[in-house]
């Protein structure tokens, strides 16, 4: 069934020697320009920082909710009632939803997997609830997010050829299941007051097996959806194998369409991947390592807990132009950190997610340069030199 898309992405540039592209994705919530690396606020929050830090102080234009959670608590019908995620937190960015899927599939003995779902118990309570394709597709709905994501199943690492097969073949079901309940709920919704402008993307899974994602990513194009993600990479495997995964996946993907590469990576991963064809990214180590004390600067990590910090006066990093990198030193975030002060986590949190902001600003300004070669081989250069 034909309909309207939801989101459009506009191409702009394209890196002649390697597959990185610079473009615009258009959502209801606002135009994104691409590569963009989205922050991770899995309970319509990132940690240790406001709306409003977000919006103007590190410019993120789109973050990500997580379905599990506020399915869990506080419920999407209350969301629902409050007016969308977006109306709830606060937020008037745009929002990317991960289905839960990934969540549920880390539950282990907690969840159990039938080809029509997943029934699995709660973290907080134990109570029983089920996932379905469908059922899915409803709870982001009710969220009213700009992006959602299929029900998948996320086979962990190691994996045997022939498991990681029965796997992709269930997410590939369960992405047809879901586009035909979310078609037609947008077909529902067209003549009403409240019309559906969520786009879904579909995830493309086989593990670190090329012939099984390739199969995938063929068999998702029959979805014709707004957008495509990559979903199973680290999840353990080594780093080289989810960059193949990727340069296995991508090529097939329409030019057309965003390419997410779902939770990834570390600062020098981030080039790596845009180097793949990839234009979108998420990942919990910016603000999960920040809370930890493991700070992220232009000239390798600080590790703000160690003795020679105590003394220091220098900023995080002299080379960043953030909130706490101007106003701050070592030694007192080292301080804060050793006194398990909250504001050390907040302070933290700001410095990584401009370093990772700011990384992809790096990036897409030497793709519309014509220079991404040169920039990728510097970040290579420096990452050898500093490991």
């Amino acid at each position: 069934m034909p309909i309207a898309r939801q989101s459009t992405f506009e191409l702009l540039a394209e890196c002649q020697q390697t597959r990185a592209r610079a473009g615009i994705l258009h959502t209801p919530h606002g135009d994104i320009p691409t590569p963009v690396f989205m922050p991770v606020g899995t309970q319509a929050t990132v940690k240790g920082l406001t709306q409003r830090d977000l919006q103007q102080d590190l410019h993120a234009p789109i973050i990500l909710a997580n379905t599990y959670h506020l399915y869990l608590r506080p419920g999407h019908e209350t969301i629902r009632q409050l007016g969308g995620l977006h109306k709830f937190m606060s937020w008037p960015g745009a929002v990317l939803t991960d289905s839960g899927g990934f969540q549920v599939f880390s539950l282990a003995g907690l969840r159990k997997i039938t080809e029509a779902g997943v029934t699995f118990q709660s973290h907080l309570n134990g109570d029983t609830h089920r996932f379905t394709p469908e059922s899915t597709v409803d709870v982001q709905l009710a969220l009213a997010s700009d992006v959602m994501m299929v029900l998948d199943e996320c086979p962990p690492w190691p994996v045997s050829h022939e498991a990681a097969r029965v796997s992709m073949n269930r997410t590939i079901r369960w992405a047809a299941e879901a586009f035909t309940h979310y078609r037609n709920r947008v077909a529902e919704s067209a003549d009403s007051q409240t019309p559906v402008r969520s786009a879904l993307f579909p995830i493309v899974q086989g593990s670190v097996f090329p012939d099984l994602r390739k199969d995938c990513a063929q068999r998702m194009l029959e979805l014709d959806a707004d957008g495509y993600a990559v979903g199973g990479l680290s999840v353990g495997e080594p780093g080289p194998l989810s960059m193949e995964a990727v340069e296995a996946t991508e090529p097939l993907l329409p030019k057309d369409r965003p390419r997410y590469a779902m939770g990834v990576g570390m600062p020098d991963e981030l080039p790596e991947y845009v180097a793949r064809g990839i234009d979108m990214m998420d990942c919990v180590l910016p603000s999960r390592n920040a809370r930890n004390g493991s700070i992220f600067t232009s000239e390798g990590r600080v590790v703000i807990k160690h003795a020679r910090y105590k003394d220091d006066p220098a900023p995080l990093d002299p080379n960043c132009g953030c909130y706490t990198c101007k106003t701050y030193s070592r030694a007192y975030l080292r301080h804060l950190f050793q006194a398990g002060e909250i504001l050390f986590a907040a302070l933290a949190t700001r410095h990584n997610l401009t370093r990772y902001l700011d990384i992809m600003g790096e990036i897409r300004q030497s793709i519309l340069l014509g220079r991404f070669p040169q920039y990728l081989q510097a970040v290579r250069e420096r990452s050898a030199r500093l490991s």
